[in-house]
């Protein structure tokens, strides 16, 4: 071979190891993992919708029609028998307004308040990425500093907080990041009896998916952003709104994931944030709690 071709061989052989890994998770694994820490596992999943925006689906799910939808704003309350975990910390009604277009889309200061009082009662405060409808509630928030001192953030989602957030109300000084317990971990992390991060990077860079197996046998998988609708999962396709910047490779590594899961995984319930046809189907038949405790 000549010294041409050996080059050639070369740089294709470079191209092809500097691709990007493709994303995966193993969910025994996950579960596994979750089943690490010693104590009861949680009893039941509380949801709460406290604003919404109007969208068309075509946004949501790549490809579907342009009817109106509505996209949730959502937080979830993990209840222990001893405690409770919170999973996203909503926003404030100023946040919301960043989203939002005008008196179109609803913000609900009732829930809102029932929120910020969940998070004061709760043991422990997690966010599945670093976006304003999902951290708000904790960074923009009057009781910040004692917030802060019960919430993990991923060093990621810190370093996006503080380098690159999506608006200037939860950005972080790193004086302000020193208040969180910074978390980083490989692919799964043991987070509470019966609950388990998946690292999901694409959405954000710190999206992460939260495991939650309950006593029950049943386990839920909230999966944040990866999908604004579940229709998303089941198509295997993913979002078309030109606002947001997400590493789409990773994202359809993921729904396509989830997708195997919804068709495999036994007692699995898989739970989009936003989706807020499957919200109200999954508080109808008794998956999810509609209101906080």
């Amino acid at each position: 071979m000549n010294r041409l071709a050996l080059v050639g061989l070369l740089l294709a052989t470079l191209a092809v190891h500097a691709q990007p890994t493709a994303w995966t998770a193993d969910f025994a694994e996950a579960r596994r993992v979750a089943g690490l820490l010693p104590g009861r596992k949680p009893l039941r999943i509380n949801a709460v919708k406290f604003a919404e925006s109007r969208r068309t689906k075509n946004f949501s799910v790549k490809g579907a029609p342009a009817e109106p939808s509505v996209q949730a704003r959502t937080a979830f309350q993990v209840v222990y028998a001893d405690g409770t975990v919170m999973v996203d910390a909503g926003m404030n009604q100023q946040i919301h307004r960043f989203f939002g277009r005008g008196a179109e889309e609803p913000y609900d200061s009732e829930a809102a308040r029932q929120l910020e009082a969940a998070l004061d009662r709760a043991r422990l405060i997690v966010v599945t990425h670093e976006h304003g409808d999902h951290v708000g509630g904790v960074i923009a928030s009057p009781r910040a500093a004692a917030l802060a001192s019960k919430t993990i953030l991923t060093r990621a989602q810190l370093q996006t907080l503080m380098t690159a957030p999506q608006m200037p109300e939860i950005r972080l000084t790193a004086d302000a990041a020193r208040r969180y317990t910074a978390l980083d971990y490989d692919q799964y992390y043991p987070l509470a009896p019966g609950m388990a991060f998946i690292k999901a990077a694409g959405h954000t860079p710190g999206s992460q998916m939260v495991l939650v197996s309950l006593e029950s046998g049943r386990d839920v998988l909230l999966i944040g952003d990866a999908a604004w609708h579940m229709d998303g999962v089941r198509q295997m396709v993913g979002k078309d709104a030109p606002w947001i910047v997400e590493d789409q490779p990773a994202v359809l590594d993921q729904v396509r994931w989830l997708n195997g899961l919804a068709r495999t995984a036994a007692n699995l319930t898989i739970v989009a944030s936003h989706d807020d046809e499957e919200r109200r189907r999954l508080i109808d038949s008794k998956i999810l709690g509609g209101r906080l405790e």
